[in-house]
């Protein structure tokens, strides 16, 4: 078969200088795309590099692919710009892997897939949603459980979570929430802080999809309020440890499972898909997040957790490739 590998680099992305210092956090490496060809072409298939933004546009018109194999971004600060490279995919009829520009337009959106998931079932963290300085200034904190944690309402790959993310109370929370509306230019999320294990699932494949597995992360240091931040992910070796199979009670993990395979279909994954879940001292997964275009570096969770399972990196690739072939299966012979 021959696969088209969509993928925004980061030495390709052209920032403002006013942008973010972890601005880029989401994009690729050189490394990342060199592994994923690898996989494919060790698995029979041939590969192109169509790249992102223009160069894909430019690559796709001209080059004829069975499939496209999608870890693409997109570019800008759009809440939409994970479903910038589905929809030109769509409008040309070429099959590609993962979920559809509307799944990825809805999960970037951090409120909005809380909403569909609670509607779900699915416990989630309270929150409130802050647009701008002037909401800011007359917003009232009752009813908001302190600690709390601020974030983006739009980003991944933990942009804008750091250790000082989490605030005591509402003059704390003020403070940095001005500082990040400043910063990246989108509404913020003030949730209720849940104390207790980190814990991180993936999902493979479709009719049914399946859990992986599921992987707690547990701080090398003790910390009363951890967080998953930017700064533990950059240096993880050092900070944190995975713990894979998560060693939790059955009840727990069930609930767990249940929570994430409801988020999964309620929000229309594909393919596979990674969500993060903070579970109580009393055992209560909350739902916070669902990555529908989850990393593939050597760094990246799913990819920690499934080689913590026993699989070799080309067999997760192949994994997420099948499912995508399987879907498309009028279109793409399966081989």
């Amino acid at each position: 078969m021959r696969v088209g590998l969509a993928y925004d680099l980061k030495e390709d992305v052209n920032l403002e200088i006013s942008s973010p210092q972890d601005a880029l956090e989401e994009y690729d490496s050189s490394e990342t795309v060199e592994l994923i060809e690898t996989a494919l072409k060790s698995a029979g298939h041939s590969v192109v590099r169509l790249g992102g933004g223009a160069e894909f546009l430019s690559n796709i018109l001209r080059e004829r692919v069975d499939l496209v194999f999608n870890i693409a971004e997109g570019r800008g600060n759009y809440v939409s710009r994970e479903a910038q490279v589905p929809s030109v995919l769509e409008m040309l009829d070429i099959p590609y892997s993962g979920s559809s520009p509307q799944c990825l337009a809805i999960c970037l959106d951090k409120p909005l897939s809380k909403k569909l998931a609670i509607a779900t079932g699915v416990p989630t963290p309270q929150w409130c949603l802050i647009d701008n300085l002037e909401q800011l200034s007359e917003v009232s904190w009752n009813g908001l459980a302190f600690p709390a944690i601020i974030k983006p309402a739009c980003e991944g790959s933990s942009k804008g979570i750091r250790v000082s993310s989490v605030v005591s109370g509402p003059a704390e929370a003020a403070e940095t929430i001005s500082q990040l509306l400043k910063c990246y230019r989108q509404p913020m999320m003030v949730e209720e802080f849940i104390p207790g294990d980190e814990v991180t699932v993936g999902i493979i494949g479709n009719a049914p999809p399946t859990v992986l597995g599921m992987m707690r992360i547990l701080p090398r240091n003790r910390a009363d309020c951890f967080v998953y931040s930017l700064e533990i992910k950059r240096d993880y070796l050092n900070l944190v440890s995975y713990e894979c199979p998560a060693r939790l009670e059955e009840e727990v993990l069930a609930r767990i499972a249940t929570a994430s395979l409801k988020a999964f279909t309620a929000l229309g994954c594909r393919d596979f898909a990674r969500l993060d879940f903070r579970v109580s001292p009393e055992g209560i997964p909350y739902f916070l997040e669902i990555n529908p275009l989850p990393g593939l570096g050597t760094h990246s969770d799913l990819v920690i957790m499934a080689l913590k399972l026993g699989w070799r990196y080309e067999e997760l690739i192949d994994a997420v490739l099948r499912a995508a072939v399987k879907r498309h299966a009028q279109h793409v012979p399966i081989r």
